[in-house]
């Protein structure tokens, strides 16, 4: 008979999931004291997509609280991917970056760890315009689970966007954040936040079914009106693959990038 002290399989498995899930909280503590009050990720979080959403949507002909879902959408986008290219380039610069890399953790948890910062960074952030729209504009939400799943989906997704970006090795955070402005700026204008899908060219339909924030702002519509052009099932799908996706790209770069 095994003696009491001898750990099972499965202890040794909750034991290890334990360490590593502690390990990316830590990371992920380690960026909201450090990093949340940035200027830069201020700039970029919060100001940048308030700013570019009112300047497409002064002079619409539409009530300000049917504009909430769109402008909860890119601010998720710009909030979740803000923190880490910033966050990491910095902890480069300063040689903090490379004690991470060389603690007893699995490079899953590290990029699990960093996106959560920018996860809780985003949901934050997006609640404001959230409580706006009920507030000030008294807009209706039809499905409060269906939008609590969206945004926490979403948020998740662009954070680990930017965890991904954050993966080419520089110290410059501007480096960064010119590579991630060309991907993420294109998926404002091709994904339905402006102008619905359904009235865009045919290529531009086809895009649009390549861009995470086509199913998050989808959702989020559905959350709000009721209505959406793909199935909220099919939008939770399309979100958890494309999380699935950026999470393994973020491994395998940084594997590659701090061999």
């Amino acid at each position: 008979m095994p003696s009491t002290e001898e750990k099972t399989p499965d202890g040794v498995w909750f034991e290890r999931l334990h360490h590593e899930l502690s390990a990316a909280w830590a990371i992920s503590r380690k960026d909201m004291i450090t990093y949340y009050i940035k200027p830069n990720i201020i700039v970029s979080g919060i100001l940048f997509p308030l700013f570019m959403f009112l300047a497409f949507a002064i002079g619409k002909n539409a009530p300000p609280g049917t504009l909430i879902p769109g402008l909860i959408a890119i601010t998720l986008l710009f909030s979740a991917s803000s923190i880490e290219p910033v966050s990491i380039p910095i902890e480069r610069r300063v040689k903090t970056f490379d004690r991470l890399l060389s603690a007893p953790i699995s490079l899953h948890s590290l990029v699990f760890g960093e996106s959560m910062s920018g996860f809780l960074y985003s949901l934050g952030i997006a609640c404001l315009p959230l409580l706006i729209g009920v507030v000030v504009f008294g807009t209706p939400i039809k499905h409060i689970p269906v939008l609590i799943v969206a945004m926490a989906l979403t948020a998740f997704c662009f954070a680990t966007l930017g965890t991904l970006f954050a993966a080419y090795p520089t110290e410059n955070v501007g480096e960064v954040m010119s590579m991630l402005n060309t991907f993420r700026l294109p998926l404002i204008f091709i994904s339905g936040v402006f102008i619905p899908i359904s009235e865009i060219p045919q290529i531009g339909q086809a895009i649009a079914l390549f861009s995470p924030l086509t199913y998050g702002n989808d959702m989020i519509s559905y959350a709000y009106t009721g209505t959406s052009l793909y199935s909220p099932v099919w939008d939770v799908i399309a979100l958890f693959v494309f999380i699935l996706l950026f999470q393994f790209v973020a491994n395998r770069l940084y594997k590659k990038f701090n061999e």
